[in-house]
């Protein structure tokens, strides 16, 4: 079979480019118009019935957005805007996609001034003489940086970006390109040659070694006490069911890192929640009292193993398994003899078929031990009506409320702490959190995301009032295409984790009312300062069909420390 060259006619690069995303199934494009990212908006608007181009208002909404958008589609998420201002707001989202390997294209310019690159032309990129280096720059953030600086250089190089983002261990790649790149014509004589993008595609990853995947189940098979380490990585595989299926049939209970909360429903027979750090006490119990450890799809970083202490995790008394796509995440942490390189979909299955049928009921056994001696989501402040308003009562509210196919998207500090400890997630896949950089302002964007990619599905954004005012100008990109996403501030006029962790210097935030705010972008906007409103906020929030804020008065009196693991204490205090 013969490959046909791309263009048959003369055509703009950018519409070029604009192609290569449809032929590679993006759905939306996330940015902000200026310099020569304006040839792209224009060019994108003639895919409008297949990519739908959402301009922000600001940077950092824009790389959160694809960052989410990536890591729920398997698709790469599209930031499109200049380079100065896509380097300086824009990093938030890059960062997270490089930390937890979401697959993500970067479309920005050199902002160039043809013809006057040696003389320090204004906001240029090329890193001549007089201005700055893009190229530079941008590589200490990204999985790749390419440059286009004609026009077939910049079709040809969506096309090896895209086959970057997602090969191998996903992430994000820039592609910056100059004002002849955009606006110049491609063609089919053009050099290099342009091919049909589906080449560039890459293909499913090979199964693991079928000898070392026997060896595996073996060990599995025999082991007295194991136990599933489910990370980001099934996220990223979309191996949701596959982890479930595999659980069910070796029974063997499971427990997720920190970013890999919701992989498997909380609800699950098998599931004992989040270990690490602010783990669930029968998660934590498990993994220490464990033979051998499966770990799919995580990368083992010290919060989840507690700084690497041997009362959880340690070689010398368990064997490790590792399933992971990336070869290099193997034997990071800890030294792994059986090791399993794969997509964790293909390698789970394999697992299961390897290790069969007929085990009994001898897991679900063991998880209903763990959670009648250590709990199971069933903290008593879930019900308490106090003068002051514990988190923990948010969470419970959320949890009795929200339907169960409802999109959670958690900030950072220590709303997300007490939503990844109390939060039971009642379907795999719906419980977002920035966990690789872990940036505040996240959950805003990253619920506007959600809600873009499952529109019948209700997002919830959590985050705390600091996290809150960095992204609120994300409700006005709501407001403006319709995204019917709901915000649910914990309101305590200061960063809490400073605060808790170091004192009131710095972390004083003052007392503003961010529903009276959302009200004037033209959003629901609802002030909690009773416990016994928090369900009839929620369903008047659910029913407005329209964007909504939910801004909670709450108490300091909880603390991130209340929930973290005693192990932590004693690394702390040894």
């Amino acid at each position: 079979m013969t490959i046909a060259r791309m263009f048959s006619e003369k055509t703009v690069a950018a519409a070029g480019v604009a192609q290569v995303l449809r032929d590679t199934g993006v759905k939306f494009v996330f940015g902000m118009s200026g310099g020569w990212a304006d040839g792209m908006v224009k060019a994108l608007a003639a895919h409008e019935d297949h990519i739908r181009t959402i301009i922000v208002r600001h940077e950092s909404l824009a790389g959160i957005m694809a960052e989410v958008c990536g890591r729920l589609t398997r698709k790469p998420g599209v930031l499109l805007g200049q380079a100065p201002w896509v380097l300086g707001f824009g990093v938030p989202g890059i960062l997270e996609a490089r930390l937890s390997s979401s697959p993500m294209l970067i479309l920005t310019d050199f902002t160039d001034q043809p013809n006057y690159s040696l003389h320090g032309p204004y906001q240029t990129g090329w890193g001549n003489y007089g201005s700055w280096d893009a190229w530079q720059s941008f590589k200490g953030i990204s999985k790749e940086v390419l440059q286009a600086r004609e026009p077939a250089e910049f079709v040809h190089g969506a096309q090896l970006a895209i086959k970057h983002a997602l090969s191998g261990q996903p992430g994000p790649v820039t592609l910056i390109f100059s004002f002849k790149a955009a606006y110049g014509r491609v063609g089919p004589d053009s050099l290099p040659a342009l091919y049909p993008t589906r080449t560039y595609l890459p293909r499913p990853a090979p199964p693991a070694d079928p000898a070392r995947v026997a060896e595996a189940a073996s060990l599995l098979a025999a082991a007295k006490t194991p136990v599933i380490i489910a990370g980001n990585g099934v996220r990223l595989s979309n191996a949701y069911e596959a982890l479930s299926e595999f659980a069910a049939a070796a029974q063997i209970p499971v427990v997720t890192s920190a970013t890999g909360k919701g992989v498997i429903a909380d609800t699950d027979p098998l599931a004992l929640g989040v270990y690490g750090n602010f783990g669930t006490p029968a998660a934590n119990a498990c993994v220490s009292e464990a033979d051998v450890v499966l770990v799919v799809g995580s990368k083992l970083s010290s919060g989840d193993t507690i700084a690497e202490h041997p009362a959880l995790l340690d070689p010398r008394r368990q064997t490790f398994i590792q399933v992971d796509v990336e070869p290099r995440n193997a034997s990071w942490t800890f030294p792994v003899e059986h090791v399993l390189i794969g997509d964790a979909t293909t390698v789970l299955a394999q697992l299961r078929e390897a290790i069969g049928t007929g085990r009994g009921e001898r897991g679900l056994a063991r998880v209903q031990a763990y959670r009648e001696q250590h709990g199971h989501f069933e903290s008593p402040n879930y019900l308490t009506d106090k003068d002051t308003i514990l988190p923990q009562r948010i969470v419970g509210e959320l949890m009795r409320t929200l339907p169960e196919d409802a999109m959670i998207t958690v900030d950072a500090g220590e709303n997300r702490i007490f939503m990844t400890h109390w939060y039971k997630t009642r379907q795999a896949g719906h419980f977002i959190m920035g966990g690789g950089a872990g940036p505040m302002g996240y959950s805003i964007p990253a619920a506007l995301a959600a809600k873009l990619v499952y529109p019948d599905r209700p997002a919830v954004a959590v985050c705390g009032d600091g996290g809150f005012a960095m992204t609120m100008n994300g409700l006005l990109t709501a407001v403006q295409y319709d995204i019917p996403i709901i915000v649910v501030v914990f309101n305590n006029a200061a960063l809490g984790w400073v605060r808790h962790g170091g004192g009131p210097i710095g972390s004083d935030l003052g007392e503003f009312d961010y529903s009276a705010i959302a009200r004037g972008m033209g959003c629901e906007g609802i002030r909690v300062d009773d416990s016994r409103h928090l369900g009839e906020a929620l369903r008047t929030a659910l029913a407005s069909k329209r964007p909504a804020v939910i801004d909670v008065v709450t108490s300091m009196e909880q603390t991130f420390a209340s929930v973290e693991s005693p192990l932590l204490s004693k690394v702390a205090a040894g």
